[in-house]
């Protein structure tokens, strides 16, 4: 059930609104109010999936009450409403934050798609903000090795700006922690954070998923769908394994780059997009532009910074304080004492060979907890840490 506020100061276009909605889908809920301020404290006292707002009403226009509504509830897609002599305010409205305008009379189509693409808009940044309150807590960047406190003071001088950040190290090294703490310590931490793992995306539908497409595109696409890019819209898009990315997807991400822009699959109207870009990969980006498989002009356009996460190999100073961390860790998540690690045992999982790196370590961690006894011993190390 999709909730959508119609506000505006003509009951006739109300009315037209209302109809059209409710028969285009009997999952839209329709409420109506009859200017700004009536909207507005609609808006306040209950939650809408969508609103098309009218430009200029009585008591309080439709721009005053989208600024209104983006300092308590920015969830909330809008539409605006504009008469022949407002496009010019109309299109200011989306710098403020609309999602999209129509003007009167609507077009039908235009109408519905627009009501569509910012309804699929709404769900997706509700499911990341869902998602980013559950797994917050996961991301820290647990360490005070030279090597973590260098990269450290990288995320504080980066973060608050906007420069694009290239963050590469070997597989497990938390390359992903970097990178959610430059959102998380940016201005843009309450937008969303939007994760695309560049390698387990099939090649054919990479670019549908980061630019999404519209209805009849291709065999599957049954209706229009926003794209990652659009979900992250005054946030943060997060290219993991940017390295597996195809030539073609290559060539629309540095589009999206150099203008801002994006075009849905199947489409021919372009949509503006204010979106942070970093990207990870544990490949030598050098390597595969000699080889010609990744874009030179796109690598120099995200290695504005560059953060190499080292191996754990390269930073055990830092084990015995990952080892608390994991335990901890664990031991909340099954509801029992933090099992205590013996300083020989410590020794030796310094002087283990951690190609797995950071990931490696958690699993052998978990595995001594599991099966080891009620302090992690030398003996327990030998006998379990290797398998």
């Amino acid at each position: 059930m999709s909730k959508i506020l119609i506000i505006e100061d003509e009951a006739a276009i109300r009315r037209v609104l209302g109809k059209i909605l409710s028969e285009e889908n009997d999952t839209y809920r329709v409420e109506e109010a009859e200017d700004g301020q009536a909207g507005l404290e609609k808006i306040k006292n209950d939650d809408y999936d969508l609103v098309l707002c009218d430009i200029k009403m009585p008591k309080m226009d439709g721009v005053e009450v989208l600024e209104a509504v983006k300092k308590i509830k920015p969830e909330i897609p809008f539409v605006m409403i504009s008469g022949h002599g407002d496009i010019d305010t109309a299109i200011n409205t989306m710098r403020l934050g609309a999602f999209d305008y129509i003007s009167k009379p609507p077009d039908l189509n235009r109408l519905l798609n627009t009501v569509r693409n910012a309804l699929d808009r709404k769900v997706l940044v509700v499911e990341n903000k869902m998602l980013k309150k559950k797994v917050s807590k996961n991301y820290e960047m647990v360490g005070s090795s030279e090597p973590i406190n260098h990269i450290k003071g990288i995320i504080e001088k980066v973060a608050p700006t906007d420069a694009r950040v290239l963050i590469t190290g070997p597989n497990g090294t938390g390359k992903e922690l970097v990178a959610h703490w430059l959102h998380e310590k940016s201005e843009r931490s309450g937008a969303p954070f939007i994760e695309v793992n560049c390698a387990a995306i099939p090649s054919e539908l990479i670019e549908s998923e980061l630019f999404g497409h519209v209805k009849g595109a291709f065999t599957s696409a049954v209706k229009d769908r926003a794209g990652k890019f659009e979900a992250a819209d005054k946030g943060t898009i997060f290219l993991d394994e940017i390295g597996d990315m195809s030539m073609s997807a290559q060539a629309k991400v540095l589009r999206a780059l150099q203008e801002s822009m994006i075009q849905r699959v199947g489409a021919e109207k372009d949509i503006k997009v204010d979106v942070r870009v970093i990207a990870a990969t544990n490949k030598d980006l050098k390597k595969e532009i000699a080889e010609g498989r990744f874009r030179e002009d796109l690598y120099h356009r995200l290695a504005v910074i560059l953060v190499k996460v080292p191996s754990l190999n390269d930073r055990r100073d830092d084990i015995p304080t990952l080892i608390n961390h994991f335990a901890e860790k664990i031991a909340t998540e099954q509801g029992s004492a933090p099992k205590k690690f013996s300083d020989e045992a410590i020794r030796l999982l310094q002087e283990y060979d951690w190609t797995g790196n950071i990931r490696e370590l958690r699993n052998v961690v978990e595995r001594l907890i599991i099966l080891g006894g009620n302090e992690i011993s030398e003996t327990d190390v030998a006998l379990f840490a290797s398998k």
